[in-house]
């Protein structure tokens, strides 16, 4: 099931060209593309471009491609592929039997290129990796050809032949465009379209190529073999859109799509760049793709985000061209609503501090009824014990209570949500002096109401000691400390220390005892929280998902 926001959309520049082709004849169907490469887990900027493709498929009726382009099998493995295509469902987008690689096209980009060469459009050349840079120019001065440029027809179909065939080492030669190396557009300076690769074996192919076309070569001609009508890219690719439209124009492929351009998503307070991530995994600062700590959707997902969160988020950022960064706080704000909407409420406490009540009788123990959510009646109710020894979290007794101080204090009262209210006529403390009990008295008249003509201000959480369970909290915060990750010069300097703090001591009611991992909650005065995979049936274990409240930077 799709948000509002996203069955819904918002009219930005790109929804109303994709109006203006239907309404022209340009198109008759939509077919767009989400084109991932398989070298890293997703993360939220590219949730924007999944939302974009398959939420414009979905409104205009037409459909949306998932194509690996997998054209640097280095860095690629069938991992990747499996990751994203768990991301893509887990968001709530289905491509159908429309599942393509860029590897299903090689034979086809082959020949194609067999075309340009044929053209005079395209030869093989000797310069080394080096050599083409230094050759190519830069944005003030012109390039330079390649002493292998004017290559004859039959010589450059010769060697691009040997080339498959694996006759020469890897950077011994490349196929490249014949196009203009004076271009001010330094892409349309004879571009590289195949390179040579050996000894890698292709998560799709094997070991039948040895011989690899770019990206910039590839993807248009995906996009016209699939029948793409707009494809939507990000705006570091919007140079790149000469060379896409040369392609497109200079084979004989059955369609010609167009390039759009919009601008990414910058989050504050974390990166985006997938080599950073891969660093910040392969450096061991955090633990996995999976990390509640990283903006990949894996990490969203065991952090408790909700798909629906996601995509709200998604549709109220909107698709411009203007560059900027979205503060994190709009990310939380969309989780927060939804959360607030649908999480039962529960009882735990973080920092146990044992309370006795004095005037309870030892061998009574009631039921108390508690609502599931005060907003939804419809999540029912659940039942807790109520004994005679109980536990609250340390934070909520002061002995020099400072000034504004609204919970449990010497000769204070409170309320345990949900029963008594109950008063602290004794503290006990341990041989180094800290507080390890307090003996409090209990007013059995207050079930559900306040005292007669008194009103108790606070609030506090409770769990009974005859019927809890342990359980270990992990309290995480924003990976970085500044909006802005290396800003003044190293990324990794800005890392928050304390991103991660995990409580191994809490306790929880006993209700949180069977639970399913991705199952969220509120832990009421606390935040929202989400079951991790590590959890035991004995030992639940906990993500902060989100607090209630933003008090990022407020000392909160």
């Amino acid at each position: 099931m799709m948000t509002e926001a996203s069955e819904t959309p918002r009219t930005h520049f790109i929804h109303q060209i994709i109006e203006t082709d239907l309404a022209s004849g340009r198109c008759q169907r939509i077919v767009t593309r989400f084109p991932p490469e398989p070298n890293g887990y997703l993360h939220i900027g590219h949730a924007k471009s999944i939302v974009l493709n398959f939420g414009l498929a979905e409104t205009f009726g037409g459909v949306c491609n998932l194509r690996f382009d997998d054209t640097n099998p280095h860095k690629e493995n069938i991992e990747y592929v499996e990751a994203i295509k768990r991301d893509v469902r887990w968001l709530g987008y289905d491509w159908g039997e429309r599942l393509y690689f860029a590897s299903d096209y090689f034979e086809q980009l082959y020949q194609f290129a067999i075309e340009l060469i044929h053209k005079g459009l395209a030869y093989v050349c000797d310069l080394s990796v080096e050599e083409v840079r230094a050759y190519r120019g830069t944005l003030t001065e012109p390039g330079r050809n390649s002493p292998w440029r004017d290559r004859s027809v039959e010589e450059n179909l010769d060697l691009f032949q040997r080339m498959r065939a694996g006759e020469f080492p890897d950077g011994s030669r490349t196929l490249r465009a014949k196009i203009d190396m004076a271009s001010p557009n330094i892409n349309l300076r004879d571009p590289v379209l195949y390179r040579i690769k050996h000894g890698v074996i292709h998560h799709q192919t094997g070991d039948a190529w040895c011989l690899y076309p770019t990206y910039d070569y590839t993807h248009p001609i995906s996009d016209a073999l699939e029948g793409v009508t707009h494809s939507l890219c990000t705006l570091e690719f919007e140079d790149h859109r000469p060379l896409y439209d040369w392609v497109i124009e200079h084979v004989s492929v059955p369609s010609r799509p167009r390039q759009y351009e919009f601008s990414r998503l910058n989050l504050e307070y974390t990166v985006m760049s997938k080599r950073r991530l891969t660093e910040l995994v392969d450096e061991g600062h955090v633990k996995g793709w999976d990390d509640p700590r990283l903006p990949t959707l894996a990490g969203l997902r065991r952090r408790g985000y909700t798909p629906c969160a996601i995509r709200t988020f998604c549709e109220r950022i909107g698709i411009t061209k203007s560059e900027g960064r979205v503060e994190m706080a709009m990310l939380e704000n969309a989780i927060r609503e939804d959360l607030d909407a649908t999480a039962p409420r529960r009882l735990a406490v973080f920092y146990p501090l044992k309370v006795v009540l004095v005037n309870y009788p030892e061998e009574r123990l009631e039921w108390l009824e508690l609502s599931n959510h005060p907003k939804d009646p419809a999540q029912g109710t659940r039942r807790l014990s109520f004994g005679r020894v109980l536990y609250i979290d340390r934070r909520d007794f002061e002995e020099h209570p400072p000034k504004g101080f609204k919970r449990l204090t010497p000769g204070g009262e409170v309320r345990l949500r949900g029963a008594y209210v109950i008063r602290a006529d004794e503290l006990i403390k341990d041989d180094s002096g800290e507080i390890s009990e307090l003996r409090c008295s209990v007013d059995l008249d207050t079930l559900g109401k306040d005292p007669q003509g008194r009103k108790v201000k606070g609030v506090i959480q409770w769990v009974s000691a005859a019927h809890t369970i342990p359980a270990e909290i992990r309290l995480y915060d924003r990976l970085f400390r500044v909006p802005v990750p290396g800003a003044d010069g190293d990324w990794r300097a800005d890392l928050n220390p304390h991103a991660l703090k995990v409580i191994h001591n809490a306790l929880v009611e006993p209700s949180l005892a069977q639970v399913e991992v991705g199952e969220r909650f509120q832990f009421e005065r606390e935040g929202y929280f989400t079951v991790d995979p590590d959890s035991t049936p004995t030992r639940p274990v906990f993500n902060l998902t989100v607090g209630l409240r933003d008090t990022w930077g407020r000392g909160a």
